[in-house]
């Protein structure tokens, strides 16, 4: 299956602030607010969602192509990406600036002020699927990027008989409505959080009811709850695969989808996905940062039959 996956990609600049922010916030002086934490560790991690889910979708023996924009930084972690399985021919870089970037400080009570610079990112709705070479992919994942390119995305997929899997998670604060109900109306499936399910109602006026009227499959993640899954007048509840070692939880929801990704590439039942979406999410929660994740097929298979039956199945990604 050849699998397009859109949406950012960006570092991850983290930093820990050894105190507590509260202790240095004046309430009476918030209008002139003037602060500078010095900080005792900070890492960059490779990120954004797009190479995030291609990422564990690559550690299951899939090969999907990234179609986003970068900047001049990128050529070391493009390198890295394709050194583990992930098609980057597509991406863009943009000359004379730098990818996305995250910039977050969390202090010890895990508290975090953050800010976010688009970067190249801005750049994205640029790129057009009337210029890929070649074929047309059997699969487009449209997830969080600039909001323009997300409202491109969507209509050429739907004027080129693209299906797609929309994710629109983060973006939901800035897409205007119309352009949620359009992706959403258009979609083989639908992938959000609990939280973001009900902005979507809000936003639109689609119940579930109505939402499955449209798309194939909807997929809303519950965090250490597992996952529910719809197809037409079918439902599924897949829990969380269980562990005692929690790392670090960014990217667990983007791991679920390489995972779930994983089975639809398999031609498996959507369950059965499901489980494979679990079993990712928590290899990405024992790991630090999005990408920290590293195992075998064999020792993913084994560690799935200690909890999940899938009767033999997943045998099939040893061919």
């Amino acid at each position: 299956m050849d699998v397009v996956i859109t949406g950012s990609i960006a570092f991850d600049y983290l930093m820990r602030f050894p105190g507590r922010f509260v202790d240095h916030i004046l309430p009476e002086k918030l209008t002139s607010i003037s602060l500078s934490f010095l900080v005792d560790s900070m890492v960059r991690q490779r990120g954004g969602i797009a190479p995030n889910i291609a990422y564990s979708y690559a550690l299951l023996g899939g090969r999907a192509r990234l179609f986003s924009t970068v900047g001049e930084d990128f050529e070391e972690y493009r390198v890295w990406l394709e050194n583990r399985g992930v098609d980057t021919s597509l991406v863009r870089t943009i000359p004379g600036i730098n990818s996305a970037s995250f910039f977050a400080n969390i202090d010890q009570d895990n508290n975090q002020i953050a800010s976010f610079y688009p970067g190249a990112m801005s750049y994205a709705a640029e790129l057009s699927f009337h210029d890929l070479d070649g074929k047309t992919p059997d699969l487009v994942v449209i997830s969080p990027t600039d909001p323009a390119a997300m409202r491109a995305h969507v209509q050429e997929c739907q004027d080129l008989f693209i299906p797609y899997i929309y994710d629109p998670s983060q973006q939901l604060v800035r897409l205007p409505p119309e352009d949620i109900r359009r992706g959403v109306e258009g979609a083989r499936a639908l992938f959000v959080n609990e939280y973001e399910f009900s902005l979507i109602e809000k936003h639109t006026g689609l119940d579930r009811a109505a939402i499955l009227d449209h798309v194939e499959i909807l997929v809303v993640t519950l965090a250490n709850q597992g996952a529910q899954i719809y197809s037409g007048d079918q439902g599924w509840q897949v829990p969380a695969f269980p562990t005692d070692l929690i790392k670090d939880p960014t990217g667990v929801g983007d791991a679920f989808r390489g995972g779930f990704l994983t089975g639809l590439r398999m031609g498996w039942d959507y369950e059965l996905c499901g489980m494979l979406g679990s079993l990712s999410a928590t290899y990405c929660l024992e790991a630090v940062g999005p990408q920290g994740q590293s195992y075998t097929i064999e020792e993913y298979i084994t560690r799935f039959r200690e909890y999940f039956d899938d009767e033999g199945r997943l045998d099939a990604l040893l061919a």
